[in-house]
């Protein structure tokens, strides 16, 4: 892929990274309620304090992206909140899924840009 673009795919990635993750912190704006059959679940991630780490995780991978400082690591550890995000709305919440795949995607993409990073891991 031609590094201009790339360039603008990760600052874009890494600026919603940062926004999304601020807001799981700071709640300037409103989540959605999520489904009825949801509310034990999102009762956990919340008293347990899971959600603050997605957060801190969001905000240090928005900020690895942006600086071009260990992104491919990063973008490894995201992985994990990817595949959550994509797990959780797969079963309670499909209709607002668009986010999750579109985060999916992204983070998939930046795996494969950062590539090279990964062949001595993989050996």
């Amino acid at each position: 892929m031609n590094s201009k673009v790339f360039m603008v795919i990760r600052i874009i990635f890494a600026l919603a990274l940062l926004f999304f993750g601020a807001n799981k912190l700071f709640h300037f704006m409103d989540p959605p309620p999520p489904p009825e059959e949801a509310m034990g679940y999102w009762t956990a991630l919340t008293v347990t304090k899971t959600m603050t780490l997605v957060a801190i995780v969001e905000i240090i991978a928005g900020l690895s992206l942006i600086l071009n400082k260990y992104a491919a690591l990063m973008m490894l550890i995201l992985m994990s909140v990817s595949i959550n995000a994509i797990l959780y709305h797969a079963t309670l919440d499909s209709a607002s899924i668009a986010m999750a795949v579109v985060l999916l995607l992204l983070n998939i993409l930046m795996l494969y840009n950062y590539k090279d990073s990964y062949k001595e891991l993989l050996k």
